[in-house]
Formats: C-alpha cells, sequence, structure tokens
C-alpha cells in the first residue's frame, strides 16, 4: 500500500526577518525591525489573516512575500522552492505565482488603460497568447468577477470603487498565480460594497483554489474570510491560530484589545475592553524583552526581563508569559478582566 501524497504549502515562511538600517550622517544610526521573526504556513485553497495595528509589520511582511523585498534572514519557499537562491529566471516564475491586490482602488489602475488592456497585460509581458486569445481570457476573467462585457473598453475614472476592486481582483489572476496576497481590499470601500467583494473574493478561491494573505486592521472582515488568523504587534506575532480558537478566546492582551475594539451584534462576539497603557513603542527604541510590555495591564517582572516566544497552549501558539492567566478569564462565565479576577459574567441581553 503506497503512503498518501502530502500536499506541500504554496507558501512557506520560516522565521522571516526584515530589518532596515535608517540614520547615518547627522543623524544617529539604528535598526528598524520590521518584520522579526515570522513562520507560516499556506495551503492552497486557505485564508491566512495578518492583523495588527499600523507599524506592526503587515505590509512589509505583503512586500517580502510577493518578492518585492528580499528577507534580512530567514527563508520563503513557494510551491516548496526556495526563493534566496533562485536564479533571476527562476525568480521571475516564482513571482507569476504570487500577486497582489492593493488597498486603494483609485490609485492601483492605469488612468489610461482601459479594463480590456489593464486585464490582457500581464499575459501580454509573459508572452501567453496572441492578441485574440489574450482579449478571450480577458472577457472570461470579467464574467467571473461580475463585469459587464460593454465595460471591455472603459477607463478606470467610469467605475465605482467596488468595481475598480473587481478589476484588481481579476488582474491579479490572469497569471493563475498560487498564492493572492491583499493588502487591506476593502478597506477603501463603502461598507455596503464590502460583502459583495469579501464574497467575490471566497467565490474566487473556490473555483481557482488559490490560496490568500489577507492583510487587515479590522477583525470583523477577518471574522467573515480568513480560516486562520496571525497577530502581530511591532514586528513580532503573538498569536497564531485557526480563526474559531483566537476569536472565542484570545489568549494574549493584544488579541484581546484588538477584539474588544470591534463592534459586534452577537453578544457571543464582544470582549470586554481592556484598558490600555500609552502609544506604541518607536520601532527604533523597542522594549528589550516583551514588545507589548509598556502598554500592556498584565505586565510583570518576568515581562521585563524575558522575552516571550512562540508557544502551544490550548490549539493555537501565543507570545505571552500570562497566556494561561488570560485564556482561563476568557472562559465562558468569567468577566474578562486584571489578573487574578475571576468573578463571574452576568449573562448579556
Amino acid at each position: 500500500m503506497t503512503a498518501p501524497v502530502l500536499a506541500v504549502p504554496v507558501m512557506e515562511a520560516r522565521d522571516i526577518r526584515r530589518h532596515y538600517a535608517v540614520g547615518g550622517m547627522f543623524g544617529r544610526r539604528g535598526t528598524v525591525k520590521a518584520v522579526d521573526g515570522v513562520t507560516l504556513t499556506l495551503n492552497a485553497g486557505e485564508t491566512l489573516a495578518v492583523v495588527g495595528e499600523s507599524g506592526c509589520g503587515k505590509s512589509t511582511l505583503a512586500r517580502v512575500a510577493t518578492l518585492m523585498e528580499p528577507p534580512s534572514s530567514g527563508e520563503l519557499l513557494i510551491d516548496g522552492r526556495p526563493t534566496a537562491d533562485a536564479t533571476a529566471a527562476e525568480r521571475r516564475q516564482l513571482r507569476l505565482a504570487v500577486q497582489m491586490v492593493f488597498q486603494n482602488p483609485y490609485g492601483s489602475l492605469n488612468p489610461r488603460k482601459t479594463l480590456g488592456a489593464t486585464l490582457e497585460e500581464p499575459l501580454a509581458i509573459n508572452g501567453r497568447g496572441d492578441r485574440r486569445a489574450r482579449e478571450r481570457a480577458a472577457r472570461a476573467m470579467m464574467d467571473r468577477v461580475g463585469l459587464r462585457q460593454e465595460h471591455y473598453g472603459r477607463y478606470p475614472h467610469m467605475f465605482s470603487g467596488g468595481q475598480r476592486q473587481r478589476i484588481a481582483i481579476a488582474r491579479a489572476l490572469m497569471l493563475n498565480p498560487r498564492v493572492v496576497i491583499a493588502d487591506e481590499p476593502v478597506s477603501a470601500l463603502d461598507v455596503s460594497i464590502q460583502a459583495q467583494v469579501l464574497n467575490l473574493l471566497m467565490d474566487l478561491q473556490d473555483e481557482f483554489r488559490v490560496a490568500y494573505l489577507f492583510i487587515s486592521h479590522d477583525l470583523s472582515v477577518v471574522r467573515h474570510i480568513a480560516r486562520d488568523v496571525l497577530v502581530m504587534y511591532l514586528g513580532r506575532p503573538v498569536e497564531h491560530g485557526p480563526k474559531e480558537a483566537i476569536f472565542a478566546r484570545p489568549r494574549h492582551p493584544y488579541t484581546r484589545i484588538l477584539l474588544s475594539a470591534t463592534p459586534s451584534v452577537d453578544p457571543r462576539h464582544r470582549h470586554q475592553a481592556l484598558p490600555v497603557k500609552g502609544e506604541l513603542p518607536s520601532p527604533l527604541n523597542p522594549p528589550l524583552a516583551c514588545a507589548f510590555e509598556t502598554r500592556c495591564p498584565y505586565a510583570t517582572e518576568i515581562c521585563r526581563r524575558e522575552r516571550p516566544e512562540l508557544r502551544p497552549l490550548e490549539g493555537v501558539r501565543v507570545a505571552c508569559h500570562h497566556a494561561e492567566e488570560i485564556a482561563e478569564e476568557e472562559r465562558p462565565g468569567l468577566r474578562p478582566g486584571p489578573a487574578g479576577d475571576r468573578r463571574p459574567q452576568a449573562p448579556l441581553t
């Protein structure tokens, strides 16, 4: 009996770091650790959401994942193939497997190109098919993303924001990529349009078996589309696991703070707000141990002395010395609060 063949992840990052040297001449030199030790695995047809506030390293991780920038250290694999030592020709092929949908649908499209030319351009650049074949492929993709055929010759300014993002999604899929990096793809859209675009992304994922690395600060959007969630703070992952486990019982105080700031009409999805101290530390001068220690209501001496590393806990991985206490507080029937507070929670009405 032959052993089953294990599917190779479409993307794998192993301890990826991206650091930037800043300053010099008349300023103080320093290093910004924009991404500082991210490990993730992305399989075909799955969505991993990367969440966190501005400055946490989400967009830098996206640039590394799309091969726009090399990592300072660590290893990035696409379809099991390492990218670090790839030749120029190999890197060109690897880039075709990873496409990107940008945040701003008004700035990501060339205003001088029609819809048809925009969709055909990736095929033309890579020498795929003749003019008629490219037009057929573009028109077929228009049908898939819900754009009418009479739109083929129109320019971007003639479309709404939701239609422009549909064009951007269609363009990203023209080369049949293995991974699509979606960087805040619905944050610039009206709320009424966001759900339509998210549903479109999920329908296309089912059809093409494409994997999404979905970058967002909006957890209500992440709840709708993601399978797994990676929470980042100041360049480092602080919690990583299945969406259901993280949303139901967050183990890291930063995750709890993010969730408590997300409105929900469902009482089961509400989390009591935690007091947050101060502002996000400067990336040039982060805390030496736990990056969240200066703002965390649970911080103790060990948090100022030892950096917590990601460790397994009840089906997720969390980087917090007090994760067990926080997880216990999130059990049903207990009210979230500072460490040591175990008062029963009154049922929500």
